[in-house]
């Protein structure tokens, strides 16, 4: 369960201490961004604003990075059906007719196609654009990110080059252990679907004064979403499963960022979810009425339930973030988290799904291999907890198969199919990795 703080460094352009790891962070700009304009980053440019950007984002070169980002990201096709196979067919043709679209003014993107995905117990919204707008998308992102990545705040971890969800579970844990046991933690209700559009398109607009490429964030913003038959123009949100967005949702919360370092506040962010560490109940007090009024002035909503302020000490009065259940001086994997897991693995290995073994363990072990490489800190026991129940799910699959009747654990089960039979047919197991990763850190110490 233990991760290593990273060392500290007290001197940073924001005058805060931060993890080395960030401050030595180089973000790496695309190709398309000139020595010229590189220069233009750190010295500024006139009036603080970025004009004659369009350009760029409608250069062919730019667009054919922005189809490689695609391509490699695959994906469902969009409204029009085309999929990034068949863009791939014809990409000379479809890139230069973008490029011409985006440089005359004629493009414009099509619907959104909304679709659920498993969510806890309910769905989760998604949007899926076509492929299209997913390279303008991108195209968009690789000429404008440099602008706003070049502000952002060094514990602001979410959707950001070379820094992760590691990272800032990092820094959680360095001030846990530096004695910031008072934790706001800070739930945005539905954020990625509230953010009011135009106090976003004036984010944006402080740092980019090129009106064509504000006009192209806006009906980004503003695409239709199609569900079945019925069609709709969104009021507010950035539409989850655009590439843009994740972008556009770190500059929203740019200014609390700022905010909160200013009043010397430690705030770990990632995309959403963020958590405030404090010495003291009156340092946290403060740090929740500071959140409270920025939200509330920024058009955004707190949760009521999920948003609360706590010892971290005390039994009941922990905090969740990316996964983690901080309490009592440890840190393990929360309940959602181990559930959302078990009803994959359930959904994956059901008796009469007609798989054989062999192509049922192939479908999980990406997902088991995915989850330990997220949860490797986690205690050895959640993962022989885990493997145990990928086996019995296996056990009762080979006896649907073989028409023996009986449920549960049985000893016939376990003879006949040891667990050197999984082994052997290349089962992912999370202790077995577990073992390996331990005795690899032995060996280096």
């Amino acid at each position: 369960m233990k991760i290593e703080a990273s060392p500290v460094s007290e001197t940073t352009r924001q005058g805060a201490s931060v993890p080395e790891s960030c401050v030595q962070r180089q973000f790496t700009p695309a190709p398309i961004w000139t020595k010229a304009m590189l220069a233009a980053l750190k010295t500024g440019v006139k009036g603080g604003k970025w004009h004659s950007l369009i350009d760029k984002v409608s250069r062919l070169e730019t667009l054919r990075l922005g189809w490689a980002q695609v391509e490699r990201n695959a994906g469902a096709a969009g409204v029009d059906r085309m999929s990034v196979e068949r863009f791939a067919q014809a990409q000379d043709f479809y890139l230069a007719e973008l490029a011409g679209a985006l440089w005359n003014g004629s493009y414009s993107p099509q619907p959104v196609r909304r679709v659920y995905i498993p969510k806890g117990k309910g769905r989760r919204p998604l949007g899926i654009p076509a492929v299209k707008d997913r390279v303008v998308q991108a195209a968009l992102k690789l000429v404008i990110e440099p602008i706003f990545e070049h502000e952002f705040e060094p514990r602001s971890f979410g959707f950001r080059q070379g820094l992760g969800c590691k990272d800032a579970l990092r820094e959680v844990d360095r001030h846990l252990k530096a004695g910031y046991f008072w934790v706001v933690d800070a739930d945005l209700q539905s954020y990625f679907d509230t953010i009011p559009h135009a106090a976003l398109l004036e984010k944006v607009g402080n740092r980019i004064a090129d009106g064509r490429v504000l006009a192209l964030v806006e009906q980004f913003l503003k695409q239709d979403i199609m569900e079945d038959m019925t069609r709709w123009t969104p009021t507010a949100g950035s539409p989850q499963g655009a590439l843009i967005s994740p972008l556009l949702a770190n500059v929203y919360l740019h200014e609390l960022d700022v905010e909160m370092r200013e009043a010397g506040l430690v705030m770990v962010r990632y995309a959403d979810d963020a958590v405030v560490l404090c010495r003291s109940r009156e340092e946290a007090r403060s740090a929740l009425a500071r959140i409270r009024a920025w939200v509330t002035a920024n058009g955004l909503t707190l949760h009521p339930d999920k948003t609360h302020l706590g010892d971290c000490r005390v039994d009941g009065q922990g905090f969740e973030f990316l996964g983690y259940r901080f309490e009592t001086g440890k840190r393990w994997v929360r309940k959602k988290s181990l559930t959302s897991l078990k009803d994959k693995i359930r959904a994956m290995t059901k008796r009469n799904s007609g798989h054989s073994i062999d192509y049922v363990i192939a479908s999980l072990n990406p997902i088991l291999r995915g989850w330990y490489g997220y949860f490797q800190h986690a205690h050895r026991f959640t993962f022989s907890t885990i493997d145990g129940l990928v086996r019995r799910r296996l056990r009762a699959m080979l006896r649907r198969q073989k028409h023996r009747p009986g449920q549960g654990r049985c000893l016939r089960d376990h003879k006949q199919w040891p667990n050197a039979y999984f082994a052997d047919l290349g089962l992912f197991t999370m202790s077995e990795a577990h073992k390996l990763a331990c005795q690899s850190r032995c060996g280096n110490n």
